[in-house]
């Protein structure tokens, strides 16, 4: 199984002089299918490495010449354990798992494990970067920073560890930066950065022509090069998206085009939302819709229908990856906090839902999934054999 195959390449924190029963590999081998089974701690990992033990020796072929590691074992080598090395193997095992297509669309966003604070210490709750490859479904990497301010500097890094030519990268406007622009371009991809008031002589520029544009005779559609409208009804909401796209000019935009690398097209998207009134209730008296505007630069050509499918692909990595994180793997109630043992559990959890989400088979959700894999062994083992 590459999975496990990977974690040979790990470095054991361990020194040689010091006696120790439990192999490395055996000891993740059994982390990971504890959490895939619905393990939350290291006391949970051990409970399910007794119930399983016979079953992780004929099935998985684990010598466990010293029977099943103490909890206190899991988690001293889990607070030990190299955060980075742990990383750089779960990159590798997801660019075996994912082949990038001319397009795709790579969210990238950053979640706060909020209760892996240690007040004893000093130390802050850790604040995790990922990148997440929208179509697919799958983390395909993950960055620790000091604060959320840091998660600029960190995003041209994680980039440089991954592929992205044909991508097209979408972030939050925390990360609409010069240099992550610049990062995207190097790697041979495309971005669509939101544009908010951190930006603010730029984005007040962008919305004030967005603005006049609509002033003007014939309107926005007339004026901008390319324009989409989409209509959805779901959830007791009736909303309607319009895009909006005009590609800029030396004439016009010649310091935008001076600092922003490769960009091409700016971006307004109108959201009007309503509530649907309810049963039996006259239409006249349901709520007024509101209206939002947000804007983005892009180094797209200005295609207003697949630029509005890239942004709204982006909230994909909060409903799809920091959701579920929360939800299913109870990662914001987790007090794993000492050393480095937050940062490895939590490379652990998204390399357990990578693993889940290769299995199409099972119609059911993550949290499902993992309850599943618990009860059946045959379940567990298509799960571990993903390629």
């Amino acid at each position: 199984m590459l999975a496990f195959e990977l974690f040979e390449s790990i470095p054991d924190p361990r020194t040689p002089n010091h006696s120790f029963k439990h192999l490395l590999v055996e000891v993740l081998c059994i982390a990971l299918c504890a959490v895939l089974c619905g393990a939350e701690s290291f006391v949970d990992m051990e409970d399910y490495g007794r119930a399983k033990h016979v079953w992780l020796r004929e099935r998985l072929g684990l010598t466990l010449a010293h029977g099943i590691p103490s909890h206190d074992t899991f988690g001293r080598l889990f607070s030990r354990l190299d955060p980075r090395a742990f990383e750089r193997c779960f990159v590798q095992w997801t660019q075996h798992l994912h082949e990038q297509t001319q397009g795709e669309v790579l969210a990238v966003d950053g979640k706060c494990v909020r209760r892996s604070f240690d007040t004893a210490t000093g130390q802050g709750a850790l604040h995790l970067v990922s990148i997440w490859a929208a179509q697919a479904r799958l983390v395909l990497a993950q960055q620790a920073v000091d604060t959320k301010s840091n998660e600029m500097t960190a995003v041209p890094l994680l980039l440089e560890m991954l592929d992205i030519r044909g991508c097209v990268v979408t972030t939050d406007a925390l990360n609409t930066q010069k240099n992550v622009a610049a990062a995207i371009q190097d790697g041979g991809g495309e971005y669509v950065l939101a544009l908010k008031e951190n930006h603010r002589h730029l984005f007040e520029d962008v919305r004030d022509y967005f603005a006049w544009c609509a002033t003007q005779r014939g309107g926005l559609r007339r004026l901008c090069d390319d324009a989409a409208q989409s209509r959805e009804w779901a959830h007791g909401r009736h909303e309607v998206r319009r895009c909006f796209c005009v590609q800029t000019s030396p004439a016009d935009w010649p310091h935008a085009l001076q600092k922003w690398p490769g960009l091409q097209t700016l971006v307004m998207i109108e959201r009007e939302r309503g509530q649907m009134a309810p049963e039996g209730q006259p239409q006249g008296a349901q709520p007024q819709p509101t209206l939002t505007r947000h804007f983005y630069l892009s180094s797209l050509e200005p295609q207003a229908q697949g630029l509005m499918k890239a942004i709204r692909a982006h909230w994909s990595i909060e409903n799809s990856l920091h959701w579920v994180l929360d939800v299913a793997f109870e990662e914001d109630r987790c007090r794993v906090r000492k050393d480095h043992a937050a940062h490895n559990f939590a490379t652990l959890r998204k390399i357990t839902l990578n693993l889940l989400r290769q299995d199409t088979l099972l119609k059911v959700g993550i949290k499902a999934r993992r309850k599943v894999a618990g009860w059946d062994e045959d379940y567990l083992l298509r799960v571990l054999a993903a390629p």
